[in-house]
């Protein structure tokens, strides 16, 4: 039966729900699409993505059930909201060891169920995307056959017209989901899991913002159910994200049904283990606060003074200046007359790379507002990469160390380093890998790993496996911590960073082979500057197993010699370091040690003035880094 709670014991569960201080920093008096970004940045950094294989293991923490028919101390059952029947005895339970693939019944096991179905985001069939593929937030464990039947449909209002009624009523049936024009069939829960749906429906939208643009928002259904075509409630937007009929009906679910003891328990726990939060069971009250933007039917006027102000041998960059409508959300710019836009911006400067030498490019720019209209182009500029010049075309490995490597511990880590000249975003990139199957003897793809963000020119970042116990470096250090296929490599796989999915940009091994890069690091030497494709052992010292020495860091030579267009003084500083030049388009200030670590970043930095603090650096030599220009100062 129901567990009911003791006013006290709600009292006490409310105050453990709340987040640890300071997480949800920066979030006060936004709305709308600005408080959805903001929450995207909190809960997508430092995130740990375990392997999908882990999830099993995790369940134990994450989904017992210990609200409705069991002991809250002593259960080995899992909650299964797809079965559960709130108001008496289950017709069937689950231990976290009853993992199946298949069931032609209910009762005979569970599956790992993507609420948001992988056909959402997966590369292929045969191919799963890290971190969506194992990202407890949004995968659950739910009898086998139910989540069969449920194949890739979306949840949804029922009508009267039924395919499967389960166990505990939940069932498949016709849509009837209001102003929604889907009429296919949905899988509709029982009341008491609604609002847990919707809140982790609308979590995966605000995690995932910025790749929303390349996941499928129509997909197809097995060729054995019908209809062949199912919906996805995904709008192609990176900021309104779904549908808007179907965020109403997620807002009257999350409304109906609020937040319950067994969404808090497992959103502290899945803290614990993942380093992020659902911010809609924290704060229920941001769903209505994201998604109640009332945009206009005018377009926004279109930006206007279109210019090319630095050319290199693969990137130009691209200033103008902004459309004057307030309900402008970015930018999208457009290349050589193509209808598809080649990058989007909020703000009002973009570098446009992966270009080829001495070649001319012609670009326009559009501002597209709240409700996705589009503004009339801006001006044309017509622009040419020069021959070529000092920079990196691409982004490239640095640092591959293949350590100790069994259940419990599993020391890889992979170093990239951007040295292109310019900010590099990082969606577009991918870790890839491939395996030797043990019986058949043929090589295959793995799983991949998909990277997210930007990152600065001349900044270093780590890949490294949560396992990792390196003596130099800790997962809480790295940019990215994945226990996903590409960080299981030993010295027999092909590792490869990936742009566009495909397009090999840099490689460890060769593929289609089995490589011999096992118990050994590789450092990539000094004198090499560009990424290559085909792997060259010439390029790299190799060290032994687990060797672990400036992972993460990028010499001061090389920060160094990047460009020196300004002049700061006093030199030494004492409290202030004041620059001079054209500081009113720099966007972003930082200071770096001799170790190459950023120590303090500012954004704007000279809006209002012509300084930086140094006040709080101890005595020593520092490098300051305004956008891509850099200069050594000593503090006193």
């Amino acid at each position: 039966m129901k567990k009911i709670l003791l006013p006290i014991i709600l009292i006490s569960s409310y105050i453990a729900a709340q987040a640890p201080a300071g997480y949800y920093d920066g979030t006060a008096g936004l709305t709308g699409y600005a408080l959805k970004s903001k929450l995207h940045d909190i809960i997508s950094e430092k995130m740990i993505n375990w392997h999908y294989d882990d999830l099993k293991v995790l369940y134990g923490q994450t989904d017992l059930d210990k609200y409705y028919d069991h002991d809250a101390t002593n259960t080995q059952y899992l909650l299964d909201i797809y079965s559960e029947i709130p108001s008496g005895p289950d017709a069937y339970e689950y231990t976290a060891d009853q993992l199946i693939a298949g069931a032609g019944a209910e009762g005979l096991g569970y599956n790992r169920e993507h609420m948001m179905p992988q056909s959402t985001f997966s590369t292929s069939s045969s191919i799963s995307d890290y971190p969506m593929y194992s990202d407890l937030n949004f995968i659950i464990p739910v009898d086998a056959f139910i989540n069969q039947r449920r194949s890739n449909y979306p949840y949804g209002i029922g009508n009267n017209t039924n395919h499967y009624i389960f166990t505990n009523t939940s069932r498949i049936s016709n849509a009837a989901i209001p102003n929604y024009p889907y009429t296919g069939r949905v899988y509709e829960p029982i009341n008491e899991f609604k609002g847990d749906i919707a809140r982790t429906l609308l979590y995966f939208a605000v995690r995932y913002e910025g790749k929303l643009g390349s996941f499928n928002t129509a997909y197809s259904a097995s060729a054995n159910i019908t209809p062949a075509t199912d919906q996805c409630p995904l709008d192609g937007t990176e900021e309104r994200a779904i549908d808007l009929p179907y965020v109403a009906m997620l807002k009257q679910w999350s409304a109906a049904d609020p937040v319950s003891q067994r969404e808090i328990d497992r959103n502290n726990t899945i803290y614990n283990l993942q380093k992020n939060r659902n911010p809609f069971i924290d704060h229920p009250e941001w769903v209505d606060m994201i998604w109640s933007e009332t945009p206009d039917n005018i377009a926004p006027a279109a930006p206007g003074s279109l210019v090319s102000t630095q050319q290199n041998a693969y990137f130009v960059n691209l200033n103008w200046t902004a459309s004057p409508d307030t309900d402008v959300l970015g930018y999208r710019i457009y290349m050589n007359g193509s209808t598809t836009p080649v990058a989007f911006t909020k703000g009002t400067s973009i570098s446009i790379d992966h270009l080829n030498p001495s070649t001319t490019y012609t670009f326009t720019v559009k501002a597209f507002d709240k409700a996705y209209l589009e503004s009339p182009f801006s001006n044309m500029v017509t622009t040419a990469t020069i021959a070529s010049d000092s920079y990196a075309p691409d982004l490239m490995i640095t640092k591959y160390i293949s350590g100790t490597n069994n259940n419990t511990i599993k020391n890889n880590a992979l170093e990239i380093v951007n040295k292109t000249g310019h900010e590099v975003n990082l969606n577009n990139y991918r870790i890839n890998i491939q395996f030797k199957n043990n019986t058949s003897g043929a090589i295959y793809s793995g799983d991949t790993y998909e990277l997210e963000g930007k990152v600065g020119n001349n900044e270093t970042f780590v890949i490294l496996n949560p396992k990792s116990t390196l003596s130099c470096y800790t997962p809480a250090q790295a940019k990215f911590v994945t226990a996903s296929d590409p960080m299981l490599f030993s010295g027999g796989n092909y590792v490869e960073l990936a742009y566009n999915k495909t397009v090999t940009v840099d490689a460890i091994g060769v593929k289609y082979t089995i490589n011999n890069n096992g118990n050994v690091s590789l450092y990539r030497k000094g004198t090499i500057n560009k990424p290559a494709d085909t792997f060259d052992i010439n390029e790299w010292d190799s060290y032994p197993s687990n060797y672990c020495q400036n992972l993460g860091t990028l010499s001061t030579s090389e920060v160094i010699a990047s460009n020196k267009e300004f002049k700061i003084y006093p030199n030494p500083a004492y409290e202030n370091l004041y620059v001079s030049g054209e500081t009113e388009k720099v966007q972003t200030a930082q200071i770096i040690d001799l170790s190459g670590k950023v120590i303090y970043t500012e954004k704007d930095p000279f809006r209002n003035k012509k300084n930086i603090s140094v006040q709080g650096l101890t005595t020593g030599i520092y490098i300051l880094k305004l956008d891509e220009k850099v200069q050594q100062f000593i503090k006193k």
